[in-house]
């Protein structure tokens, strides 16, 4: 039965994977809305690679359940695979093969490919068009992946890492084109490590760890200030013991503090001058030399980091 246009283009509902004695997901539920950019983040171990490949059909849920467009991965691969794109972060293509051979194969297994010749101009793979793919670079290899993840016209195409080992012209080459599909009607489910490509690109973020949801919503919620003052310090050697918790106590019930690691920590509170003289008064009192003070909004990355390390010392 054909998916209604009001289902998310993913649903993903109770979620559980199990290796061994290791709980990779934890009874995750998370939405893919339709003709959106979607990013799905965490550290290495949260859950990432084994959700997505349930929704892409290579992995059986062990409990919970998973839509996507309207299908059981499994039970419907079929009916599924040509409607659906998959770009790996490494690997997919035979070893020997070239670039344009590649994709013409693949061009062959769909209905209505896209023209090979204009995805390898569009991805730069001309320059590369006579080289194996095991002596293509990394960046090179990403290319090819996501020219075939493409070709087939997926309605909804996964890619995992797609700019890694790309210089930043081309990465943003592939920012630009992977912003044309989602204008196109495509649906894009985005990983990366690249926090700055996930807030450029997404319309909503869903946050992993420990195989859990930790947080979702769009970069401009998730990172949205308001009245909060954020300044983040990085130091030249590791604060001295009791240091950040005496800072804590002077900031008061109204200023969050966060301990990124050794080396930097980050504070949120009233956007008001008190914050920063405490903070000054502070770095003087206990000898602590900045090597770098910033004050400002937070961004992606900074609420990555807050969450999955709330989310690590809930754990322990």
């Amino acid at each position: 039965m054909p998916a209604s246009p009001a289902e998310p283009a993913v649903r993903v509902d109770g979620l559980a994977m199990r290796y061994g004695d290791k709980v990779a997901v934890d009874g995750l539920s998370l939405e893919v809305e339709r003709h959106t950019i979607t990013a799905v983040l965490g550290p290495n171990g949260a859950g990432k690679t084994t959700t997505l490949e349930t929704c892409e059909g290579y992995r059986r849920p062990q409990a919970g359940s998973v839509r996507v467009l309207g299908l059981d991965p499994v039970r419907d691969r079929q009916a599924l695979v040509p409607r659906i794109g998959v770009m790996l972060q490494s690997g997919g293509a035979w070893s020997g093969s070239k670039p344009p051979e590649m994709l013409r194969h693949l061009s062959r297994l769909h209905a209505r490919p896209l023209d090979t010749g204009l995805l390898m101009e569009r991805l730069s793979l001309h320059e590369c068009a006579r080289t194996p793919y095991r002596r293509l670079s990394g960046g090179q290899q990403q290319r090819l992946g996501l020219a075939m993840a493409l070709v087939g016209r997926p309605e909804l195409v996964f890619v995992d890492e797609p700019t890694a080992g790309m210089d930043p012209q081309i990465r943003r080459d592939v920012w630009e084109l992977l912003e044309e599909l989602r204008g196109d009607g495509v649906t894009v489910v985005l990983t990366t490590h690249y926090l700055e490509e996930a807030e450029r690109l997404a319309d909503k973020v869903h946050i992993l760890d420990h195989g859990r949801l930790v947080a979702s919503g769009s970069p401009l919620e998730l990172t949205r200030g308001g009245t909060v003052a954020t300044i983040r310090i990085v130091v030249t050697q590791p604060f001295p013991s009791g240091a950040p918790e005496a800072l804590a106590a002077a900031l008061g019930e109204t200023t969050e503090l966060t301990v990124l690691d050794a080396l930097s920590l980050q504070v949120s509170g009233p956007a008001d001058g008190s914050t920063l003289a405490t903070v000054s008064r502070w770095c003087e009192d206990h000898d602590v030399l900045p090597e770098s003070l910033t004050l400002g909004q937070r961004n992606l990355e900074d609420v990555f980091l807050e969450l999955t390390s709330e989310s690590r010392e809930d754990a322990r």
